[in-house]
């Protein structure tokens, strides 16, 4: 999933600004080599696979122990480059770190826990109700109304499926798009509180520690086998390090309304991934209904105002 990062970026849920300048140096050099769209795509196409492999690991290794390493390395990573200054900051910034962290846990542990229950693409875009609706009631145009019927007709849509959507994945997918809602908002406070990266890297931290008991205790003697914690590790990198990386090369070259247009294919990306690494085969009516939450969100973010000069 997509997911999970803290911005100053406008128009966008959150992404991150390395403050490491060997690092951020690095990366940009590599990045200028490559087209700002092709950035994005690729890095959708790397969240969407670090589920898709995330998913095969969960006949040997519980959803929440996956989350765990996820997360984990994350953290690390981004620890590293960050460096974050602890210092000098208020109660009230510590406050919204922490909730950001554990926003964090929960947008990744519900999304996986309907991962495990119903096929990706289904779940990716009944997730991205979350960010649609925070878009949605941000602008507050009649023809926003559109977009939300027209997801609602997706939704609606969804519920013509098979068995293969049960009320408890459903139910997973809604909660991991609450939290990506609060992510988004609690996102962009963490942003005004910390530099660059420092509140995304801290509530990775958060959202590790927050994790571990369940992971720990749920994936057991599993987590001693090196070959598991490998490609732990590398679901962690594909699904937030690569994507923070490039998305953030892509957000200094292009504007921020056309990455959210772009970002809204990840529901459609999860889909062709689900098909491609798990043999999820899709219904004509639950590939309509994922064309109608991406029309939607390309309707709201097309829409959005570029921001006032500073």
């Amino acid at each position: 999933m997509t997911a999970e990062a803290a911005s100053d970026q406008p128009g966008h849920p959150g992404r991150p600004l390395l403050s490491n300048p060997f690092a951020a140096g690095r990366l940009r050099e590599i990045g200028n080599t490559i087209p700002p769209t092709w950035l994005v795509l690729i890095g959708i196409v790397s969240v969407q696979a670090g589920a898709g492999i995330a998913k095969n690991l969960f006949g040997v290794l519980p959803p929440s122990a996956v989350v765990w390493l996820r997360l984990l390395t994350s953290a690390v990573v981004l620890v590293a480059l960050a460096r974050p200054v602890l210092r000098g900051h208020s109660r009230a910034d510590w406050a919204v770190a922490v909730a950001f962290g554990l926003s964090l846990a929960t947008m990744n542990y519900a999304i996986y826990q309907s991962f495990a229950r119903i096929p990706l693409g289904i779940a990716v875009t009944i997730e991205f109700l979350g960010p649609l609706t925070v878009a949605v009631l941000g602008s507050r145009r009649r023809i926003d109304v559109l977009w939300v019927v027209l997801a609602g007709a997706g939704v609606v849509l969804l519920g013509r499926s098979d068995g293969d959507v049960t009320a408890a994945g459903v139910g997973f997918a809604l909660l991991a798009g609450a939290a990506w809602a609060a992510y988004i908002l609690l996102s962009a406070a963490t942003g005004q509180r910390f530099a660059g990266t420092s509140g995304l890297a801290i509530a990775s931290v958060v959202g590790a520690f927050a994790m571990a008991p369940a992971g720990v205790a749920e994936g057991g003697a599993a987590l001693l086998d090196w070959r598991l914690l490998l490609i732990g590790v590398a679901v962690g990198l594909l699904s937030s390090v690569v994507p923070y990386s490039l998305e953030m090369q892509a957000l200094r070259r292009m504007p921020a309304r056309v990455f959210g247009i772009l970002m809204s294919l990840e529901p459609a990306a999860a889909a062709l991934i689900g098909l491609a690494l798990l043999g999820e085969f899709l219904s004509g009516w639950q590939w309509l209904a994922i064309g109608c939450v991406v029309a939607a969100s390309v309707g709201a973010t097309r829409g959005q105002r570029a921001p006032d000069p500073a």
